[in-house]
């Protein structure tokens, strides 16, 4: 059996709104499960064929609580999940770069497979209020990604990747 999951971390719904589209699609491809990072658990991670991890950019690094996620993931998983697919989503204020290269770092050191370069949307919040106040992300990059959840999905459930 297949299963994707998509784990996300979202403070202000920007990355919660993207993870949700992406899961919306995947499920019409595959067993699709997606959890809050808090809530994600080693076991959750060994139980799945592939991963979306969907993160927000804070203070030009990934969050807080996405790390976290990774490091009470990281070692129970290390050895375990080698060759599986994963993708990325960030949700950025500038330009979401950093956030992306710290969890290829992580990602490489699980030795899982990019399939996709990953997908940064910005919503140009700059200042403290734009920053703090709840996200609405444009259906143009909804649509980016139900496209990368539908691609997951698919390219698991086939055993392409």
């Amino acid at each position: 059996m297949t299963k994707l999951l998509i784990v996300y971390h979202s403070r202000t719904g920007g990355t919660r709104q993207m993870a949700e589209a992406a899961a919306k699609a995947a499920r019409n491809e595959t067993e699709t499960e997606l959890k809050r990072a808090e809530d994600t658990t080693p076991e959750d991670m060994l139980g799945a064929s592939g991963y979306l991890f969907a993160a927000p950019e804070n203070l030009a690094a990934l969050s807080g609580a996405m790390k976290e996620f990774f490091d009470r993931c990281y070692y129970p998983a290390l050895g375990k999940i080698e060759g599986r697919p994963y993708a990325l989503m960030i949700c950025a204020g500038s330009d979401g770069e950093n956030a992306a290269r710290q969890t290829a770092r992580i990602a490489t050191g699980w030795r899982l497979k990019q399939v996709q370069p990953p997908l940064i949307i910005c919503t140009h919040a700059q200042t403290e209020a734009e920053i703090l106040a709840e996200k609405t992300i444009p259906e143009v990059d909804l649509a980016k990604c139900r496209e990368l959840g539908a691609a997951l999905g698919a390219g698991i459930e086939m055993g392409v990747f």
